[in-house]
């Protein structure tokens, strides 16, 4: 049985295939910037200290991989 959330997601997915690559990248950093702005805006803090808690989640719980010959 599908979902709204599949048929969302499969619109989602034709109408970025139309776009071009730098189309594409002009889409996610937008996507950010309504992220970084709505949880500024939830938690009454800056864009910039906004941006800083997302960066600083990114790093939570991550370690060195051994891929780096580490």
């Amino acid at each position: 049985m599908r979902s709204v959330a599949d048929d969302l997601r499969e619109d989602t997915s034709r109408q970025m295939s139309t776009l071009s690559a730098l189309e594409r990248i002009r889409v996610a950093l937008e996507l950010g910037d309504a992220d970084a702005a709505a949880l500024a805006a939830a938690r009454r803090i800056t864009v910039a200290e906004a941006r800083a808690v997302i960066a600083r989640s990114r790093r939570v719980g991550r370690g060195p991989s051994c891929a780096n010959g580490r």
